[in-house]
């Protein structure tokens, strides 16, 4: 099982701004990284995904997305979503 957890942001995003020390303690605190992606040099993935607000975190198993966070997402609910597909 491949588990991919995708980050879009937006520079100057100030939701986005908070979210970033949050996504470092979830790495630490369960050992995954976060792949950051600024949602406007990936206009591609706006549509694929349907994104429309950032921060917009998806946990994505096997290609396919399993949860989806939108705004600011606290540690403990990450990690609730995190550890159903380990």
């Amino acid at each position: 099982m491949t588990l991919t957890i995708l980050c879009y942001f937006q520079e100057g995003c100030m939701g986005c701004m908070e979210q970033e020390p949050i996504n470092r303690e979830v790495e630490r605190t369960f050992g995954v990284m976060f792949e950051e992606r600024d949602a406007v040099m990936h206009p591609e993935d706006i549509q694929t995904y349907a994104l429309t607000v950032t921060p917009t975190i998806l946990v994505i198993v096997d290609g396919e997305v399993k949860e989806r966070f939108e705004g600011v997402v606290h540690t403990e609910t990450l990690g609730e979503a995190i550890e159903k597909y380990r």
